[in-house]
């Protein structure tokens, strides 16, 4: 195997301690959600750093669920974060656990903390341990109880467990430092009462460590080597450290490193908020392709292989950020342009009756598949007398800018042949409801033989064969770039009012007809599109991905 080359301060870290000799020189990470709500783009980039990481020195990853609050979490969660990671393309094998796989451990470890006098029992209120703390510039005070005898403090714990306290009532705290500057390592809670079922373990628990007592123990456990997570959780390394050293068990320590978090413009990552969108009825639900949730980015049409590439492209760095979100855009579209169907869909008829076509007449055009990829070989597109163009693709009085469809002028169909418009027919209130026109049969496949030149080409469908269809255009969910950063208003007042638009009357070519959800094509002219789990047979429906280019700063 050839030297690994760092790219990032992670990997020059994990070759660092491969050099020395560190834990058997192993590499075992590990993704830990909450499974309290949808993952979203950021746990991506955390769930490519990961597992990528471990692969590239062949090493390992686990998926544990960090379930210590029962108050929050569900199995719906749990199932959708499993979907999630596999859907990404990452597989973490046998190696599924969960921080309630530990609960027995880290009971008996508490137990053995308020032995050696490291843990005691606070009757205090949260509001009052809190103020008790001090200020990064004050020490704080000590608990009244924070001396009682171990097994004074033992048999409280017992009893806590067995469910004679009530919630509020008291909690276990670690002894450690009411002065240090580090404010974590002022006595933190290591065990509140929560009298809630567990998804897992039911009503055996009325008590759940915190998540800064559980998490160190379980990556210890696991065996891991390096527990890769977000930079907020620097401040929290030195009670991590803590916590693993009590354990006095080996050598074998984990190592904590921090990066920072993916902050996207235009967008929420808050779960809070984002429940928020869901239980207020701002967005259909969380797989709605207007969030950030990795299921909604899946039914947008989003393709595993273009969130890794953004992933990998944002880059690993202890600084925070904000990253523009036309940089996931183009992500998308620089992957489906190589293997997305092309197809041609009208959402805005305007119907065209080529007068000299013979009636009852149907013939059919190749159609190239991918011009990228000439291994997706072409397809046949029916052609008849009527046909469907955009409505905005004519106009009946052009300026001198506008090269497409007008009365006396003549444009190219894509893949067939010129039409020159010669009649406009308007109903009893005088909209535009059909073009007459003429083609030229000496222009099948789009070039006249005298080599004469139009300025336009134009998608189209013919009419008694095109199927009709729902097309769904999303935009942004949010107008502003920063719809969390305004402290005197709320982020809900930045909602864009036009970030989904359905159109109802749209015809697309009969290729289609069979398409499986969640299929990627690109509706030419138009942008990237995907079927959605709502389509059935006799009415499909389609997300708009992406438009085929950035239009957002025009």
């Amino acid at each position: 195997m050839d030297p690994i080359v760092p790219k990032n301060f992670i990997q020059q870290q994990i070759v660092d301690d491969l050099a020395a000799g560190k834990n058997d020189k192993r590499v075992h990470t590990r993704f830990p959600p909450e499974p309290n709500g949808y993952l979203h783009i950021g746990h991506a980039k955390s769930i490519c750093l990961n597992f990528g990481t471990a692969k590239l020195f062949g090493g390992k990853t686990n998926l544990r669920f960090d379930d210590t609050n029962p108050a929050k979490e569900e199995t719906e969660y749990v199932d959708s974060i499993m979907e999630d990671v596999k859907w990404l393309g990452f597989d973490w094998e046998d190696r599924l656990y969960y921080a309630s796989d530990y609960f027995d451990k880290l009971y008996d470890f508490a137990v053995e903390l308020i032995n050696r006098g490291k843990a005691y029992i606070d009757f205090q209120s949260q509001e009052v341990i809190s103020e008790q703390r001090g200020t990064p510039t004050r020490p704080g005070t000590e608990s009244p109880t924070r001396n009682s005898a171990p097994e004074i403090n033992l048999r409280i714990f017992e009893d806590m467990k067995l469910g004679k306290y009530n919630e509020g009532d008291c909690v276990l705290r670690a002894k450690i430092d009411m002065s240090s500057p580090n404010m974590h390592l002022r006595d933190p809670l290591m065990y509140r009462i929560l009298k809630q079922p567990h998804h897992r373990t039911g009503d055996k628990w009325c008590i759940y460590p915190m998540y800064d007592y559980a998490h160190g123990q379980s990556d210890f456990w696991e065996g891991i080597t390096h527990s890769i997570c977000t930079l907020e959780f620097e401040v929290h390394r030195p009670l991590y450290d803590w916590f693993v050293d009590e354990l006095q068990e080996t050598d074998y320590r984990p190592r904590q490193i921090e990066f920072s978090r993916l902050n996207i413009t235009s967008t929420v990552m808050s779960k809070r908020k984002l429940l928020q969108l869901v239980k207020e009825g701002y967005v259909k639900d969380w797989d709605d392709p207007r969030m950030p949730t990795i299921c909604g980015l899946r039914r947008r049409g989003y393709t595993p292989e273009s969130i890794r590439n953004f992933a990998d492209m944002v880059g690993i760095t202890k600084v925070d950020g904000v990253t523009d979100v036309a940089l996931l855009e183009f992500c998308i579209r620089e992957d489906l342009n190589k293997k997305a169907q092309r197809l041609m869909c009208v959402t805005d008829p305007l119907k065209i009756v080529l007068t000299n076509y013979p009636e009852d007449t149907v013939e059919e055009v190749d159609a190239v598949n991918n011009p990228e990829d000439e291994s997706m070989g072409k397809r046949k597109v029916p052609f008849s007398k009527v046909l469907y163009i955009e409505q905005e693709d004519f106009m009946e009085e052009p300026s001198s800018k506008f090269y497409r469809l007008a009365p006396g002028k003549e444009v190219r169909l894509r893949y067939a042949y010129f039409i020159r418009c010669n009649e406009v027919i308007k109903d009893s209130e005088g909209n535009i409801v059909e073009l007459q026109c003429t083609y030229d049969p000496e222009t099948k496949g789009g070039n006249a033989p005298d080599g004469r030149k139009v300025k336009a080409t134009l998608h189209w469908v013919s009419s008694k064969e095109a199927v009709n269809c729902e097309v769904r255009l999303y935009d942004r969910l949010f107008t502003d770039p920063d719809p969390d950063g305004h402290k005197e208003k709320d982020f809900l007042e930045f909602l864009n009012p036009e970030s989904l638009k359905t159109l109802g009357n749209c015809y697309v070519e009969p290729f289609i007809k069979d398409a499986k959800p969640l299929t990627n094509y690109q509706f030419e002219r138009l942008g990237y599109f995907n079927v959605d789990p709502d389509s059935k047979p006799e009415k499909l429906v389609f997300n708009r991905t992406v438009s085929l280019k950035d239009n957002s700063k025009k």
